[in-house]
């Protein structure tokens, strides 16, 4: 079994308590509402967005209540199932970040909230390339990761069993691997955790845009 095949499976196993613990998190969240109110505002209506990694569809439902219009996508089918559910005016779709199914330049903006995280530090770069060849040359794209440079590995989550690797990343690494792949960095925030409301992790969100032509 594939590493994202993995990943995909234990998400379809934990989707409904995912979405029963976390559909709401945002309303505890200022600062990720704040960020997500400005990214909404250069992209509402220049066309198409994704939110990469959607789960039970929260992002994109903040998103689409500020006007714009979003497209949700997961590895897990199950979390695509529970985010259409929850979400019926939003279309979501089951695909692998890393060989997404769409033509290219087909979002003016992607909005990845914690959704590299399950990926091996050689496979971001390739989901940073997929995310470019998706994005229009104007685009925006806005990401948020744990902050670290160790995997945290949980064999338990809302009392179901899983078996998931979740990887904290510097920020330094991946501004690099965004360069790399074609992105400048514009913006970058962090952020201590809020307690009682997430993993007691440090975080950090950036805005990024394409360099110039593909």
């Amino acid at each position: 079994m594939s590493s994202s095949e993995s990943v995909g499976e234990n998400y379809d196993a934990i989707a409904s308590e995912y979405a029963d613990n976390l559909f709401n998190e945002l309303e505890a969240k200022p600062l990720d509402r704040h960020l997500l109110n400005r990214f909404a505002e250069e992209v509402r209506g220049r066309g198409s967005v994704a939110d990469i990694g959607c789960g039970p569809g929260q992002v994109a439902r903040y998103l689409s209540d500020q006007g714009v219009r979003i497209i949700g996508i997961d590895l897990s089918e199950e979390m695509v199932r529970v985010a259409t559910r929850l979400n019926p005016k939003i279309e979501f779709r089951a695909d692998n970040m890393l060989s997404l199914d769409l033509a290219d330049e087909s979002f003016a903006g992607i909005v990845a909230f914690y959704s590299i995280i399950h990926l091996e530090p050689a496979d971001i770069s390739a989901a940073f390339r997929e995310f470019r060849r998706l994005l229009s040359n104007d685009g925006v794209l806005f990401i948020a990761f744990h902050i670290g440079d160790h995997v945290h590995h949980v064999d338990e989550m809302w009392g179901k069993p899983v078996s998931l690797d979740f990887h904290f990343l510097r920020p330094a690494d991946v501004s690099r691997a965004l360069k790399a792949t074609g992105f400048r960095v514009t913006e970058e925030t962090e952020r201590e955790p809020y307690e009682g409301a997430e993993h007691p992790s440090r975080r950090c969100y950036l805005f990024a845009r394409p360099m110039g032509e593909k």
